[in-house]
């Protein structure tokens, strides 16, 4: 079984791991390279999501902090 060297492309908290264009399950005993095109392009869809999420959160960390609606009432 031939494992990848370096899965630093893991997939969230997943045992896929994407390396060279290609997807793994990953272990402590080693690697198995995903050969259902199914189930790749669900981890790819899935892959996808992940970083929209990342990037949304990453957009509003950055946004300057506005008061909530909440804080700021009763105040005149």
């Amino acid at each position: 079984m031939s494992a990848p060297t370096l899965c630093s492309a893991r997939l969230a908290q997943t045992p896929a791991a994407l390396r060279e264009g290609r997807w793994w399950l990953v272990a402590d005993a080693g690697a198995v390279p995903i050969a259902d095109l199914s189930f790749a392009t669900v981890l790819d869809g899935f892959a996808e999501a992940v970083a929209a999420a990342d990037r949304a959160v990453a957009d509003l960390r950055a946004r300057p902090s506005e008061p909530s609606a909440s804080s700021t009432r009763g105040r005149r």
